[in-house]
């Protein structure tokens, strides 16, 4: 009985750094997200292969990592639930923004200054407001994906070939999040702030932008196979799981007697 209440606490802790992991690269992805293009072009026999990065998407492929390892360890319902939180968490961000910007200044305030830029507030609160709406389509349609094809995979295989839905999940839910993004970005109401030629041919640039991510998203997901299987297989020891087994999601309520006489973490 007392093992079992170890390995229940384990199993609530390590919920919620992935789930902390998880939400706080979310937000910061969010916040940062076009304030800044990375140029990453590179030649490859003489061919330039362009890869333009926004620095938002650095912390993204993290995400999905911390999805997967809560899919395979705790099961769909749990990350499922992780999901939803994460778009509260988007709403509530998107919501301070919105009343620190509409709530009266200090005396004297200035809100645009001699060279025509608005306080720095203004200008993360603007770039920050249109990659939050664009994101939080994407992010749904991306993450609700990750999550049924894992799990799709996952019973196709009988909970064998990790590294199968590990990225065959990934690989979809990417192309459907880099699209949504950009194209989401571009033309919503607000939008524009891309680096786009107006010299050049809009699509084009378009789906280069779109390409550029997408790229960088496989080469981390294909990346990150490897920290997936070495951290599934150090944690289903450590959390008392077998091989393919799952917590059952109604184990996170902790009895005074399961856990020593203490009653929370």
């Amino acid at each position: 009985m007392e093992q079992d209440g170890i390995y229940r606490l384990r199993r609530l802790r390590v919920f919620l750094v992935l789930s902390g992991i998880f939400l706080g690269s979310l937000a910061m992805l969010n916040i940062i997200g076009i304030s800044r293009f990375i140029d990453l072009t590179f030649s490859v026999f003489g061919v330039k292969i362009p890869l333009i990065l926004g620095v938002g998407i650095l912390p993204y492929p993290i995400t999905f990592l911390c999805t997967d390892l809560i899919s395979e360890l705790y099961g769909r319902k749990r990350a499922t639930d992780m999901v939803l939180v994460g778009f509260l968490v988007n709403l509530w961000i998107f919501f301070i923004l919105w009343l620190g910007g509409v709530l009266p200044g200090t005396e004297g305030e200035v809100l645009v200054d001699a060279s025509g830029r608005a306080p720095a507030f203004f200008e993360i609160r603007s770039q920050t407001l249109q990659i939050m709406t664009a994101s939080m389509v994407a992010y749904l349609c991306a993450q609700f994906c990750d999550v049924r094809l894992f799990h799709f995979w996952k019973h196709l295989t009988k909970g064998k070939h990790l590294w199968l839905r590990n990225n065959g999940s990934t690989v979809v839910s990417q192309l459907i999040d880099q699209t949504a993004v950009i194209l989401c970005i571009q033309f919503l109401p607000g939008g524009g702030e891309l680096p786009i030629n107006e010299n050049e041919g809009l699509w084009g640039q378009l789906i280069v932008l779109i390409a550029s991510g997408y790229v960088f998203k496989l080469l981390v997901a294909l990346v990150d196979t490897g920290p997936a299987y070495l951290a599934v297989k150090l944690l289903r020891p450590y959390l008392g799981l077998k091989q393919y087994e799952e917590i059952d999601p109604g184990e996170f309520h902790i009895s005074s007697d399961d856990s020593g006489g203490k009653k929370s973490l």
